[in-house]
């Protein structure tokens, strides 16, 4: 007789299961509330303690954990000692596991709960039984995912036996769900001890969706979040129109996310290629919007832009007069969305909870061979501003030159932001000398430069920038400082008559 060995907290779907099972004569041992389900449902399940000899204890901690079922579990049956062990001990092979684990995961992301519950729903049966069917596959069918119930069932009834192939994909997914399921508990247990960088790191993450592509067309890609504080992220976002995401869009989003959470007001971010291309606060959604735009209508083409308000119809208007891939905000008036979901391809993404700012999650990079890993720069130590010059920044430029520093700490290193009443004048990523970006911006920012205020992610090794800043029209600098000739940079400053602000805060982005 063929048995099989039925212990789920989830419960969708397995009376069908056994109910098949018996009628094709199989034997189940279930356990607790299992076995009480099947009961009720007329179905007939031995008591896993008739199994073991054994009664369940200590509040149902201990029941399965016995050797005459991880015996039937492990036994090879292609081993006449295994075979011969397993008549002197009477232990029955096992065919078939069904087990889910208790809902740590649903416990953890409760309010307010208590350790204690938390520890009470750390699985420690299950997890061994669905390790040991596992690892015995090409003997013992095992599943963890009701959605796969199905599949076995029909090759049960058309084949008398679960395909090899069947039973090896099946013990892929128990090794893959309860690695995810230690890595819950270890994350959770590192931050209540307070361990940050511990000696090993084992994370998880949940699939989300399959992506269009990579990076680039020929590289496949998917989309795996957090399991734990995805609140306000890309994580949570619903899309309301338009493609498929790819994997740009994606990174390009989340960092369009990132530099809006700086802001209170009003504010619109456009994103491109991984780099702000501009950026705009205003009274009004339309009024940031129009400030993003003219920052550089051209880099915009194409881009990803992200609000910290809701899309309202004029708003809509200017969106849907040039082409951009996505469109995230906290929502949509119903005139707006009829606008832009005139644009087929047009994203459109609806994500509340923007302002949350705070994450406790880790700052990641691949590199060959291993994961770089650090807190989020999640600091901006306005309280340690510094006037280093004899010019003072006015009320105005000093505003400017904060909304600058929040708009450059997300920007790609080397980097240079230009403002001006609220808005970017031009931004300058990614160059490998810090005099580069700076002349990138100005040639970008063309005329408008005059007047704006600058900023800079890390601190001037010469003052080449402060008389190509001085030569623009720049009329303030916002810095971290810190270089062995700050005071040559200072000089320059107080000979054009610059104000020149230092932060004591670096903000590389690589």
């Amino acid at each position: 007789m063929k048995r099989a060995l039925i212990s789920v907290y989830d419960k969708t779907g397995i009376v069908d299961l056994a109910r098949k099972l018996v009628a094709m004569g199989w034997e189940v041992i279930s356990t607790g509330g299992t076995k009480k389900t099947l009961i009720d449902a007329g179905i007939n399940a031995t008591d896993v303690s008739t199994i073991t000899g054994f009664p369940e204890c200590f509040d149902g901690r201990v029941k399965t954990l016995h050797p005459r079922l991880h015996g039937g579990l492990l036994a090879l049956r292609d081993n006449e000692d295994h075979l011969r062990t397993m008549e002197e001990l009477k232990i029955c092979p096992i065919d078939l596991v069904v087990c889910n684990l208790y809902p740590f995961k649903q416990t953890i992301l409760k309010a307010g709960i208590a350790h204690e519950e938390i520890i009470e729903n750390i699985d420690i049966g299950g997890p061994s039984m669905l390790r040991a069917a596992a690892k015995n596959y090409r003997f013992v069918s095992v599943l963890v995912d009701p959605g796969d119930y199905e599949l076995v069932g029909q090759e049960l009834a058309e084949n008398g036996e679960v395909k090899a192939e069947t039973r090896e994909y099946l013990a892929a997914k128990v090794f893959q769900h309860t690695s995810s399921y230690d890595a819950l508990i270890a994350e959770y247990f590192n931050k209540k001890a307070g361990l940050r960088f511990p000696d090993t790191l084992t994370l998880t993450f949940e699939k989300k969706q399959g992506l269009r592509y990579g990076e680039n067309p020929h590289q496949n890609a998917g989309f795996y979040t957090e399991i734990l504080d995805t609140q306000g992220t890309l994580a949570e976002a619903e899309q309301l129109h338009g493609k498929e995401l790819s994997y740009n869009n994606i990174g390009d989003g989340n960092g369009a996310i990132e530099i809006l959470k700086e802001f209170e007001a009003p504010t619109i971010v456009a994103v491109k290629h991984a780099n702000p291309c501009g950026v705009g606060s205003g009274e009004t959604i339309e009024a940031a919007f129009r400030k993003a735009y003219a920052a550089d209508p051209k880099s915009i083409f194409g881009g990803i832009i992200a609000a910290n308000r809701e899309i309202d119809e004029q708003t809509a208007h200017l969106i849907s007069e040039i082409f951009l891939e996505i469109v995230i905000a906290p929502s949509y008036t119903e005139s707006a969305l009829e606008i832009l979901k005139a644009k087929k391809n047009l994203r459109l993404l609806v994500l509340s909870d923007l302002t949350k700012k705070e994450y406790s999650a880790y700052d990641l990079k691949k590199v060959l061979g291993g994961v770089l890993l650090q807190d989020r720069n999640q600091n901006q130590l306005y309280e340690k501003l510094e006037v280093v010059t004899e010019t003072k920044p006015s009320d105005q430029e000093l505003e400017d030159l904060l909304f600058a520093w929040k708009v450059v700490k997300h920007t790609k290193s080397n980097a240079i932001v230009l403002a001006k009443d609220q808005g970017t004048v031009a931004v300058g990523p990614g160059q490998v000398s810090r005099i580069w970006a700076l002349e990138n911006a100005i040639k970008q920012g063309d005329v408008a430069v005059r007047g704006s205020v600058m900023a800079s992610d890390a601190f001037f090794p010469f003052p080449d920038c402060v008389e190509a800043a001085a030569e623009a029209g720049i009329t303030a600098i916002i810095q971290p400082g810190g270089s062995i000739r700050d005071q040559e940079s200072i000089d320059a400053a107080n000979k054009h008559g610059i104000a020149m602000v230092f932060t004591g805060l670096r903000h590389f982005k690589h």
